[in-house]
């Protein structure tokens, strides 16, 4: 049979712009289905535009320690406006690249919502395409709790993206990293940021030292955290402002605004997934194998649709290997996810590869494991009025110490770990860590010469 296609992707963030640009280069015929802007969510509503955001924040807190280094400044104000204008046109100019790419590449961009009419065919806003191979990339979007009374009046993580004026006091709820990155970015650019949770400590699931060490940083930053707070209730008041009150009688008042970043949905709904004897599991995930196929043969699912980190380098990776393995004779060509490095751009940075200390002890026995860690002040902020700590963990297992876990806070973090990343990956030890000349004075240097 002969199909329009040999490979549409359903979905043009990281993964299925990946997928299709690879195709594409061993002469394959490729589109891209997408309804909103190319590059996704990364792109528009994720990772570039919070670094953007992430970068102002930086440097507001420089401008706040200047003097500590005897520099004379004045703050006159901040514009969000231009901030977010500055940072649009950027966006604009990345999603404009990506169309003559896209075009440049041979592969056809199709508007509109996309979804199955059957194994071999998609319907992109009632016109239908036929393809020998179809990718499920369709990316998530922000979760707000519709149990919650009047969730509605406040925003998703992607509505902070559309605010064009500063808020005075913003209720950030939640403790992930969406949560502490988008409360770091308010708090150092001069709103009144409240964090709620219902734990005590941010960033569950990750190791205790980077939980600890972050939600001290926060508050030493002047970020607020109200504690085991479960929100029942938004009320808008007369004067505007917001009231969030919990499920245990408690009231917090006089908010501009209110942001919910308690985790996202995969967004399967538009897919149709029925019509080719698809669902996805419990957690909304589309199950896959190694190779990322699904229980249809020509049907593959990846990025953040199957469950698997959701970053947008392992998106990537995985839309390329998908088609070296269909087009280019690689058929062993496997995605591993035993050691992925990732960082929170919260104030101060997290980055993190491989196992917490408690996950450690238990897949290999606390007898088997062992620590290594180093708490200081780093020399940015040794005279400054906000002392804010680096911290750094080494779990390694065995006699050998194989270094299967490395976490660090602080300044210089979503730089110092891809290096470090690499050693990981390649079965780095204590001693191959101790064998190393340190750079000196610098953070890292404490992950070379920790005893």
């Amino acid at each position: 049979m002969k199909y329009d296609y040999d490979v549409i992707a359903i979905g043009a963030g990281s993964g299925g712009l990946s997928v299709v640009e690879r195709a594409a280069e061993y002469g394959k015929k490729c589109a891209v289905v997408e309804a909103k802007k190319l590059g996704g969510t990364c792109v528009n509503i994720g990772c570039v535009p919070k670094k953007v955001m992430w970068f102002g924040a930086h440097i507001a807190e420089a401008i706040r320690d200047a003097s500590s280094f005897g520099f004379d400044v004045e703050q006159k104000g901040f514009d969000w406006a231009k901030l977010v204008k500055n940072r649009e046109q950027y966006i604009s100019n990345i999603t404009t690249w990506y169309e003559g790419y896209m075009r440049d590449k041979g592969v056809d961009v199709l508007e509109g919502w996309g979804s199955f009419v059957d194994q071999h065919t998609v319907s992109v806003d009632g016109k239908t395409y036929t393809a020998e191979t179809i990718v499920i990339a369709p990316g998530g979007i922000p979760l707000i709790p519709l149990e919650t009374e009047n969730a509605e009046l406040g925003l998703s993580s992607d509505g902070f993206f559309e605010l064009t004026e500063q808020p005075k006091k913003v209720a950030v709820i939640g403790s992930g990293y969406i949560a502490v990155e988008l409360a770091g970015v308010f708090q150092a650019l001069g709103t009144d940021t409240t964090l709620i949770s219902r734990k005590d400590l941010v960033l569950r699931g990750f190791d205790d030292m980077i939980r600890e060490n972050l939600t001290n940083a926060m508050l030493e930053s002047g970020c607020k955290k109200e504690y085991h707070f479960s929100v029942k209730k938004l009320e808008r008041q007369a004067d505007g402002t917001l009231t969030l009150y919990s499920t245990d009688g408690q009231s917090i008042s006089g908010f501009d605004q209110v942001v919910w970043a308690v985790g996202r949905q995969t967004l399967v709904e538009p897919l149709a997934l029925d019509k080719v004897g698809l669902t996805a599991n419990s957690n909304g995930f589309i199950e896959v194998d190694d190779c990322h196929k699904t229980a249809v043969d020509n049907i593959y699912a990846i990025g953040d649709v199957t469950g698997q980190p959701q970053l947008t380098p392992v998106a990537i990776r995985a839309g390329r290997f998908l088609a070296e393995r269909l087009y280019n004779n690689k058929p062993d060509l496997k995605l591993d996810l035993s050691a992925v490095p990732t960082v929170i751009f919260s104030h101060p940075p997290v980055g993190t590869i491989g196992l917490a200390e408690h996950d450690a002890r238990k897949q290999y026995g606390s007898d088997n494991v062992k620590v290594y860690t180093s708490v200081f002040t780093p020399m940015r902020y040794a005279f400054t009025e906000h002392q804010i700590k680096t911290a750094l963990k080494l779990v390694v297992m065995g006699e050998d110490e194989k270094v299967v876990g490395i976490h660090i806070v602080g300044d210089g973090a979503d730089e110092m770990l891809q290096g470090f990343a690499v050693a990981v990956q390649m079965g780095a030890t204590k001693a191959d860590l101790d064998a190393t000349i340190a750079i000196h004075p610098s953070s890292s240097e404490e992950l070379v010469t920790m005893r």
